[in-house]
């Protein structure tokens, strides 16, 4: 079966995660693709195969005879979808030959366009998976979950010389928390990759450092008649408090290896405000400077109008796999090698924003992110091109060659 097919199996599955949720998993719906894999991985003639309480599937690929001591690769997926845009009712679209121009999205009035999506214009000619307009494809990320399990069952059923595989399957990564409970032991792998991206031709292992911040603005209320130098108005010093930091440094504004502040919500009136912040940045050292220019502007706001008028609460998030990465850079290099043999030279992009990979590699397992051929992600124009799902599972199995002719 081909990667693509599978594709079009999971997205029917209904397995967006719940950021209100407790406990792990956030929904109980990820169950159902968690099963089904399980269920395909047994079927495939995978080994130690488990579904624990908390929704991660494991799976083993046995050493061909005379790689048993060859190190173990694991490879992981998330089973969750995206919970800011519809995933349920998923009806994927399979468009052969593709013309390269606009294409309707079924009923909804959208349409996947070049002007908006300009690599949709080097995939003329090959096969698009899309939606219908009204749900997201869900190929963030069972586009790698189908290619995972293509590779498990071209080498389970192939005859070529293989090392030890692991394979897992996470719930929760988008709302953060895909990683936190994936039990390293029981996966078994000494290096792995997260099947996690988009464009064919890249490979992540650079993400931001992320945290979170709370800004709380405590006001002092009076009738404006006799407010002159007593009242202070929350909502005004929560406009001046975003105000100080840097206009260019938000997400519209930047690219790359390029931080920012971004701004996810604010409420309040003359008594109370808040605001609510992400902060990235890939450099450590920025990073702690942009946290350092919140408390510091948290300070000359209370200078003018008070002690205690404005707290920023600070709270971490993750931190950039390369720290981790690079001491074991052996598991991008083999990747590489991988890519060049498979016809797919792949190059270092940086990850605007985390991975399950990133929580991994700080738990002691180098994780890099790997493409999927699937783009526009956590929307209605999500798709994935079936030609370059193929390469991406290629790109697995010659990944598995590589560590079999180490020791």
């Amino acid at each position: 079966m081909r990667a693509y097919e599978r594709l079009i199996r999971y997205a029917a599955v209904h397995t967006a995660s719940d950021e209100q949720g407790e406990g792990t998993p956030s929904s109980a719906r990820q169950f159902d693709l968690a099963r089904l894999l399980a269920e395909e991985l047994t079927a495939l003639g995978a080994r130690d195969v488990f579904l624990d309480d908390h929704c991660y599937v494991y799976a083993r690929i046995p050493a061909s005879a005379g790689c048993e001591d060859r190190p173990c690769v694991g490879f992981l997926a998330h089973l969750d979808t995206a919970p800011d845009f519809c995933g349920d009712d998923v009806k994927p679209r399979v468009v052969a030959d593709y013309d390269g121009g606009e294409l309707t999205l079924g009923n909804s009035g959208r349409v996947l366009s070049p002007a908006e999506f300009p690599h949709l214009r080097r995939l003329k000619g090959k096969t698009l998976i899309v939606t219908d307009g009204t749900t997201l494809l869900g190929a963030d990320d069972k586009a790698g979950a189908a290619e995972i399990v293509t590779m498990a069952e071209r080498l389970l059923t192939g005859d070529e010389a293989h090392g030890p595989v692991a394979v897992a399957f996470c719930p929760d990564e988008e709302i953060g928390h895909g990683a936190e409970l994936l039990d390293l032991e029981r996966f078994g792998a000494v290096l792995a990759y997260t099947v996690d991206g988009g464009a064919p031709g890249e490979i992540e292992y650079e993400n931001f450092n992320a945290a979170a911040a709370k800004v709380e603005v405590r006001g002092f209320n009076v009738h404006p008649g006799a407010a002159k130098n007593v009242m202070v108005n929350a909502a005004l010093v929560a406009s001046e408090f975003n105000a100080m930091l840097p206009a260019g440094d938000t997400p519209r504004d930047t690219r790359g290896y390029e931080g920012f502040f971004h701004l996810t919500h604010m409420e309040g009136n003359v008594e109370r405000a808040e605001l609510d912040y992400i902060i990235r940045d890939h450099d450590a050292g920025a990073f702690e400077a942009r946290k350092k220019l919140m408390l510091h502007n948290a300070e000359l706001l209370n200078d003018r109008y008070g002690a205690g008028t404005v707290t920023v609460t600070l709270k971490e998030q993750y931190r950039n796999m390369l720290e981790m990465v690079r001491p074991r850079f052996e598991v991008v290099q083999k990747a590489m090698d991988a890519g060049v043999i498979c016809g797919m030279p792949l190059t270092a992009a940086p990850i605007r924003g985390g991975t399950d990979g990133a929580q991994l590699s700080y738990r002691g397992l180098p994780c890099p992110n790997l493409p999927t051929g699937s783009y526009g992600h956590h929307g209605p124009y999500e798709h994935a091109v079936a030609e370059e799902m193929d390469a991406c599972a290629d790109l697995l199995v010659e990944i598995v060659r590589q560590f079999a002719s180490s020791r």
